[in-house]
């Protein structure tokens, strides 16, 4: 039966060449850690779920709020107050039954975060504080793991690949973290719900490439202006 879904489900991706049954089967068998649920993780969540990432892993403290409704799109409003990760585990399990997902309510700290990441083969780091993002880079380097990275600001996303086959990560690009004071943040600056969007998609793109063995980024940062369609890669 299992066989039978499968193709049924992932017949329209399974008959591209570059993907077949073999890529199919490496999405299956792939792991894959989310760090945050908010408006980057939800859009990855949805994709690589759908796709057939065998294993995601989320991992989010956060309860979910009003404020988080026009971006966040894995909630609705009657889910005020539950845990984003146990609610969005609940979601994608409903999205795609034949596949595992693990929630992790719990903050990523430099206590926990080797153990929890050591479970998977990638990361996607869908976070939005500085701290965060350079543990979550600094484990990755330590373990050995491959980490897709994106970022969004106003009406510009960025978007990496950190770490895989020997490339280089975030602190080759950026060696160290601005100062907290001067990094603005959507409370204060405010976000259009579809930038996430766009750029959770992105990475969850990058991330279903990476599995399957197709061409990514390498050393290379996408800088994508949504306001009036700049669309930039930078070696580093």
């Amino acid at each position: 039966m299992s066989v039978i879904q499968d193709f049924l489900r992932y017949n329209r991706q399974v008959i591209l060449p570059e993907i077949g049954d073999e890529g199919q089967a490496k999405l299956k068998s792939a792991k894959v850690l989310v760090i945050g649920a908010g408006g980057l993780g939800c859009p990855i969540l949805q994709y690589i779920a759908t796709a057939g990432v065998g294993t995601i892993g989320i991992v989010d403290f956060d309860n979910i709020e009003i404020h988080n409704l026009h971006r966040q799109i894995l909630y609705t409003e009657n889910q005020i107050g539950l845990g984003k990760a146990t609610t969005a585990k609940a979601t994608i399990e409903q999205l795609n039954p034949l596949i595992t997902v693990v929630a992790f309510e719990e903050k990523l700290t430099i206590e926990n975060a080797s153990k929890i990441v050591d479970q998977f083969d990638i990361v996607v780091d869908g976070s939005d504080n500085f701290g965060t993002r350079y543990l979550v880079n600094d484990t990755c380097v330590t373990l050995g793991k491959t980490l897709v990275y994106g970022s969004i600001l106003g009406f510009e996303g960025q978007l990496a690949v950190f770490n895989h086959n020997g490339s280089r990560n975030l602190r080759d690009l950026f060696p160290e973290p601005p100062d907290a004071k001067d990094v603005p943040n959507c409370s204060m600056n405010g976000v259009l719900g579809t930038l996430p969007g766009m750029i959770g998609t992105m990475m969850a793109h990058e991330t279903l490439k990476l599995i399957i063995g197709l061409p990514t980024l390498r050393n290379e940062l996408i800088l994508y202006k949504t306001l009036e369609w700049g669309f930039v890669k930078l070696n580093f």
